[in-house]
């Protein structure tokens, strides 16, 4: 058996600042995707936790964690009080939401929108849940720093998801939502100092003018563009014609 990986990474060239990823099914069956990076191949499974690994028995630290959760309210008469994730916990939490990352990263590449939002929401939710139970703020923070970036990439999913399907404001409100659930997360951090030089919000500003500049128009927008050209044109026959156009549109709406 040969440990050199050399000829695979030869017929995959690597590509600085570019998200190189493919996706295929294993030898045992399952979906796995692949991360080309510099030195070589990060392969995840599609499904549970991307390194195929089972902390403790369970599909993730984080479920791990949550059961613990129930197990200490199950014996202090359903409250959270005590239960409190230490630096240890935090940080094996950390490291495996790192892996989702590379996931879904790969999945956004591979046009996969709805994987996108999966495993960005996972990681929100494993967020918020050290946010509330972590020994002390600092750590609580280790993890709620990298909020903003999963609140962008799945505002970018949806938005895009849209836009694929020619839904163009559902994408313009994913996006508004995106932005104003990233405004909300920093003015409840106390962090609003971020709010205009957020690099997530300044992206999803300037792709949300785009996606307006490029919406195409309502049959009443395009009929208002040729009574507004009629006009100009005093061309007042033409004018007349699109504005009955435009109150049978109306009226059938």
């Amino acid at each position: 058996m040969s440990f050199d990986i050399s000829g695979l990474l030869g017929d995959w060239d690597y590509q600085p600042g570019q998200v190189v990823a493919r996706r295929f099914k294993g030898k045992d069956g399952t979906e796995k995707v692949q991360l080309r990076v510099d030195l070589g191949v990060l392969q995840m499974n599609v499904e549970g936790r991307p390194d195929g690994k089972r902390p403790m028995g369970h599909e993730s630290w984080f479920e791990f964690h949550r059961l613990r959760l129930e197990t200490h309210r199950d014996g202090h008469g359903g409250e959270p009080a005590g239960f409190e994730l230490d630096a240890e916990a935090c940080g094996k939490l950390q490291q495996e939401s790192i892996q989702y990352h590379h996931r879904y990263i790969c999945f956004f590449q591979l046009e996969d929108y709805s994987l996108v939002e999966r495993d960005c929401e996972r990681n929100l939710e494993v967020f918020e849940f050290v946010a509330e139970f972590a020994a002390n703020e600092e750590l609580a923070w280790s993890l709620l720093q990298f909020a903003p970036q999963l609140l962008m990439m799945r505002t970018r999913a949806r938005g895009t998801k849209a836009v694929r399907r020619r839904r163009h404001r559902e994408a313009i409100g994913a996006i508004e939502e995106g932005i104003e659930e990233l405004e909300t997360f920093y003015r409840e951090n106390g962090r609003e100092d971020l709010l205009e030089n957020s690099g997530e919000i300044g992206s999803l500003r300037h792709w949300l003018d785009e996606v307006r500049t490029k919406k195409p128009l309502t049959e009443l927008e395009k009929l208002q563009r040729a009574l507004d050209e009629a006009i100009r044109l005093e061309d007042y026959e033409r004018a007349a014609k699109v504005r009955d156009q435009m109150k049978k549109l109306q009226t059938s709406d």
